[in-house]
């Protein structure tokens, strides 16, 4: 969108001002906006999808060490990445891999999509899902010597085996 009041540049200022319960809208460019003294308080940076992700990369503010790490496809470094929050191509997500892992295990808690299922494959899907999550029980109730737990997982989980064996 353009700028309201010059129409050459993009609008980035979007100002609102209501008075007397009307309400009038402008959006602006910066310049426009600093010449129309629409600066200061109540003025918010656009967010930027990019610099939020950017700034989840190592923390906000991003500082980060040089670094060596580049693809070779396209060239975007570690830095790049941390500043721009965007990866460069598809071999981007194998050179960054542990980096991509840390964002989204910081913005989602984990790593792993857990989200909605296709209906035409979600029933199968979800029972792999299932028996992955509890064969991860079994190993942790191993480790931690509670038999009796281990034992009801197995079960559990022989069931659920053949399940997915009848289901497909």
């Amino acid at each position: 969108m353009l700028c309201e009041r010059c129409n050459t540049r993009p609008a980035s200022v979007h100002y609102t001002e209501i008075t007397n319960n009307k309400k009038q809208e402008i959006r602006l460019c910066e310049e426009c906006a600093r010449e129309a003294g629409i600066t200061g308080i109540g003025i918010m940076p656009q967010f930027v999808l990019q610099n939020l992700l950017g700034g989840l990369f190592e923390g906000t503010p991003v500082q980060v060490e040089p670094s060596y790490v580049q693809c070779k496809r396209c060239g975007l470094t570690e830095q790049d990445f941390a500043q721009r929050g965007l990866l460069g191509c598809a071999e981007c997500y194998t050179v960054f891999g542990p980096a991509v892992g840390r964002i989204l295990h910081r913005i989602h808690g984990k790593a792993e999509h857990t989200g909605k299922l296709p209906r035409r494959t979600g029933k199968i899907a979800g029972l792999k899902h299932e028996l992955k999550r509890l064969r991860q029980e079994l190993d942790a109730a191993v480790r931690q010597e509670a038999f009796e737990k281990a034992a009801e997982l197995r079960d559990r989980i022989r069931d659920l085996e053949r399940d997915c064996r009848g289901g497909q």
